[in-house]
C-alpha cells in the first residue's frame, strides 16, 4: 500500500498525469457504450465525466490541478469545431435545399433555449452573474465561456452548464424524437446540435450521418445567434 501511494505521489507531480487519465476514461467509456449497443442512457461522456469524477474524489484531487494537466483537451474544442465544417461540405446539396427551415429553426430553438433557462432561474431569484453563466449553455464549451466572460459571467460555471446540457440532450434526443414521430434525420440531427452543441452532436453521428451533418450545423450557426442574441435577452432580466 506505501508503494502504490508513493508511485502517486510520484506520478502526479507529472502535468501529463491527467491528461492520459482523460483519454483512459475515454476510451473506457467508449467500450462501455457500445457493449450496451450505443444506448442513449450508455452515452461515453457521461461514463468517463463519472469516471474521472470518481478518480478525482478518490486522489482528492482539486479540480485547478486537473485541469492544469489536462488543458489541452479543452485547447482541441475550437479545432474540432472547425473540423464539423467537412460534413457540412459532404452534405451541402441537402443543406441548401433546407435553408430557410434551418434558419427558421435556428432563430426559434436559439432563442428558446436562453430565454427558457434565463427565465425560470430568474423567476427564482438567481443573481445576474450565474444568469449571465447560464445565457450560452446550449452552445459547445469554446463559445459558450467566451460569451458568458464578456457578459459578466463565471466561465468555469459555464462550462459546468455547457456540459450538463449536452450529456442531458444526448441522453433523452432519440428517446424525444421517437415519441413525437420525428423520423427526419435532418431535423432530428439540427435539434440535437441547437440543443446539445458538441455532445449532442457526436450522439447524432453515431445514429446517422446525416442527423450528424445537420447537428454539425446547427452547433456552428447557433454559436453565432446566441453570442448576438444573449446581451439582448439578458437586458430584460
Amino acid at each position: 500500500m506505501a508503494r502504490v501511494e508513493t508511485l502517486w505521489v510520484y506520478l502526479a507531480t507529472d502535468p501529463l498525469l491527467w491528461l492520459t487519465v482523460t483519454l483512459i476514461a475515454y476510451v473506457v467509456a467508449d467500450r462501455i457504450s457500445a457493449r450496451f449497443g450505443r444506448h442513449p442512457l450508455a452515452n461515453p461522456v457521461l461514463i468517463a465525466v463519472a469516471l474521472l469524477a470518481a478518480i478525482l474524489t478518490a486522489t482528492r484531487t482539486p479540480f485547478e490541478t486537473y485541469f492544469q494537466g489536462a488543458q489541452f483537451v479543452h485547447f482541441l474544442l475550437g479545432p474540432a469545431t472547425v473540423a464539423l465544417a467537412l460534413p457540412l461540405h459532404r452534405h451541402w446539396p441537402l443543406v441548401r435545399k433546407a435553408v430557410l427551415p434551418i434558419l427558421a429553426a435556428l432563430f426559434a430553438g436559439a432563442v428558446t433555449a436562453v430565454v427558457s433557462a434565463v427565465g425560470i432561474a430568474a423567476a427564482f431569484g438567481v443573481p445576474h452573474p450565474i444568469l449571465a453563466s447560464l445565457a450560452p449553455k446550449s452552445v459547445t464549451a469554446a463559445i459558450a465561456m467566451g460569451i458568458a466572460r464578456e457578459i459578466g459571467g463565471e466561465p468555469s460555471l459555464t462550462a459546468t452548464l455547457v456540459i450538463a446540457t449536452g450529456i442531458l440532450g444526448a441522453v433523452m434526443v432519440t428517446p424525444l424524437m421517437v415519441v413525437l414521430g420525428f423520423t427526419d434525420w435532418r431535423a432530428r440531427g439540427f435539434a440535437a446540435g441547437l440543443a446539445a452543441h458538441g455532445i449532442g452532436t457526436a450522439r447524432a453521428f453515431q445514429v446517422n450521418p446525416v442527423a450528424g451533418a445537420f447537428a454539425g450545423i446547427a452547433m456552428g450557426l447557433n454559436g453565432l445567434v446566441t453570442a448576438a442574441l444573449v446581451p439582448l435577452i439578458l437586458r430584460f432580466f
